[in-house]
């Protein structure tokens, strides 16, 4: 384990822990201040990705695209968190719009290889605006928001380890 989670843990408090009576208050879930969060996010993204004809979990696909073009559903998958059922659907609403193209492998048919089309890569450019607005609309400086997504990550990570 490494010593930054080790000092973290050994920094709480022990009264940090909720009271039983407190326990179930909504207001005082860590877990329903993450889900409002995401909420109001997903909020701002919707507008912000309107004009360009994208949902979220699209957006998602074309930043992996835009990052690395061609790769397997299985690779932008593990990029996503997200297994190839839900994402299969998603790409072909994708192909549909004419954003994506996906082929089967040449030297393992059973793999789909996922490329962008000159639309796609088009959206690129008007893209970039994307996380200057997400990040005026926060109101916090860019050390703020990589510190906050550092500490998001970490748990992310703890989570995961904790078989979340």
């Amino acid at each position: 384990m490494d010593t930054k989670r080790t000092s973290r843990t050994k920094q709480a408090a022990p009264d940090a822990t909720p009271s039983a009576a407190s326990a179930l208050l909504l207001d005082q879930q860590f877990c329903f201040s993450v889900y409002a969060t995401s909420l109001a996010l997903n909020k701002l993204y919707r507008k912000l990705l309107a004009p360009l004809g994208l949902t979220y979990p699209q957006y998602l696909v074309m930043m992996v695209l835009w990052e690395a073009d061609g790769l397997t559903v299985s690779e932008i998958g593990a990029r996503l968190h997200l297994d190839s059922a839900t994402l299969t659907p998603l790409l072909k609403r994708m192909e549909a719009q004419q954003l994506v193209r996906r082929e089967r492998a040449a030297a393992d048919e059973r793999q789909v290889i996922v490329s962008l089309t000159a639309e796609g890569r088009a959206l690129k450019e008007p893209a970039e605006a994307v996380p200057r607005a997400v990040l005026c609309a926060s109101a916090c400086s860019v050390e703020q928001v990589v510190a906050v997504k550092a500490e998001l990550d970490e748990l992310r990570e703890r989570f995961a380890e904790a078989g979340g």
